[in-house]
This record gives C-alpha cells, structure tokens and sequence, in this order.
C-alpha cells in the first residue's frame, strides 16, 4: 500500500469519531442549566465512552475489553471524590449504580446464555458498565430503546433480504443511541 493510500486510512479512520465532539457538547449545552455537574460529567463520560463502543463495535463487530475496563476506571476515578466531598449523595449514586450494573448486565448475560450466545459478550460487560453511569431507570430505558431500534432493524434488513435470520448485526451503535435517547430526553425532561 502507498504512503497515500495508508494516510487515507488514517483519515477515514479518525472520520468515524468527528461526531464525538458535537454529541459531547450537546450534551455540555443542553445540561449545563441543571446544577448538577456530576451528573453531567458522568453522562459526558458515558457519551464518550458508548460512541467509542459504537463506532468500534460497528467496524470489527467487538467491543474491546479494555475499553470497557478504561469506561469503569473512570467511572471509580469520578466516584472516589464525590465520596469524600458529598457522602451522602454519594453513597445514593452508588446505589443507583449498582442497581443499574445489576439490571444492565444481569438482563444481557441472561440473554447471552439463554440465546447461546447469540449475544456478544461485550455487548454484556457494555451495558453492565454503563449501568453504572446511568442508574437503574436510565439502565431500562436505554436498555429498551437500544433493543428495539435493533429489533426494528434487523426485521426490516430480514424483510428487504439484505441479512438472513441467522446473520449478526453490531449491537453497540443501537445501545448508544438508546443511551443517548435516554441522556436528552432525561435532561430535557429536567429542565
């Protein structure tokens, strides 16, 4: 390959990540009235972090685990300070979160096993740890948005026969978009 045509690669590469920065301002606009910059940046975070999953997710059709270990490396690196500096209204989140990992993961793993593997398993540790970003409410309704936008599209690419019954589809890119649903509309509803 020439230096031109590996150049073009890069590009086009770092091309699948140019809509990160307008998904984490909007996000930085839309939520900055609300008081709670905690909240935020942890929804900042999960922003960051479920658009990387998607894009990688939809490329190679995996989601790395270091990248889900780097997504609770920083959610623990964001919590240990908010213990010191709000107790109280941390050990609340920390429940929330909990519930949230619980439900997030524990409802996928159990799709996992009973689909025998019809289900990735990063798709499982995604969604678990992004239960600890969004909470348990959040966890449903980002879990039943994602899930049905991919349900919604692999029967329409079933019906226009461009995937078969037994082909796979990234589910990552769906997930974050449930996120992300749930994020505007959870902020939205805020203010």
């Amino acid at each position: 390959m020439t230096d031109i045509g590996i150049e073009a690669d890069k590009l086009k590469s770092g091309l699948h990540y140019a809509g990160l920065p307008v998904i984490a301002a909007a996000l930085l606009i839309i939520g900055s009235g609300q008081g709670d910059a905690f909240m935020l940046l942890r929804y900042e975070l999960i922003a960051v972090f479920g658009y990387i999953a998607a894009v990688r997710d939809a490329k190679t059709k995996k989601i790395a685990n270091g990248l889900v270990f780097a997504m609770f490396a920083a959610w623990v690196t964001i919590m240990v300070p908010k213990l010191f500096l709000d107790t109280g209204a941390a050990i609340a989140i920390l429940r929330d979160s909990a519930l949230g990992f619980a439900v997030g993961g524990g409802m996928f793993l159990l799709v996992y096993l009973i689909s025998r593997k019809g289900l990735g398993g990063g798709d499982v540790k995604f969604m678990a740890v992004a239960g600890l970003y969004l909470g348990f409410n959040n966890s449903l309704s980002a879990m039943l948005c994602g899930t049905a936008l991919a349900a919604l599209t692999g029967i329409s690419l079933i019906l226009l026969k461009k995937i078969g019954r037994k082909d796979t589809f990234p589910l990552a890119p769906f997930l974050y978009a449930g996120i992300l649903i749930t994020l505007f509309l959870g902020i939205m509803d805020r203010g």
